[in-house]
């Protein structure tokens, strides 16, 4: 079994950074892809940014040229490093991984990091 476990959210001011961390433990040959989402009160939840075991990336448009997601391969961690943030970032931060085990693929969702910015 995997268990994806974040942290790193909080409540920052307009402008601020946070960096997120999404650790993934358990039965892990390796990690393929992984995606941070986010779900803001009253919205669906929505990808905003995906990288592969390559360190290829991919980000949707509103956090473009202000997040950076990252891979620590010997870590098992995915980053999310946030700046420029802006109110409309308030939302509650999800990770998500395609992890390969033996011969199974799974997919794993964390329970979630809260993250505020405040005007």
């Amino acid at each position: 079994q995997v268990q994806l476990v974040e942290s790193g959210g909080g409540l920052v001011q307009t402008g601020g950074s946070l960096r997120l961390s999404c650790a993934a433990s358990g039965s892990i040959d390796s990690i393929l892809t992984t995606a941070w989402f986010r779900q803001a009160p009253g919205k669906q939840r929505t990808r905003i940014a995906t990288i592969t075991s390559g360190g290829s990336t991919n980000y949707t448009d509103s956090v473009k040229a202000r997040f950076t997601i990252s891979l620590d391969n010997a870590k098992n961690t995915v980053y999310l490093q946030m700046s420029s943030l802006k109110p409309e970032d308030t939302a509650i931060y999800y990770c998500y991984a395609t992890i390969r085990s033996g011969a199974a693929l799974s997919g794993s969702w964390g329970q979630g990091t809260q993250v505020t910015v405040s005007a």
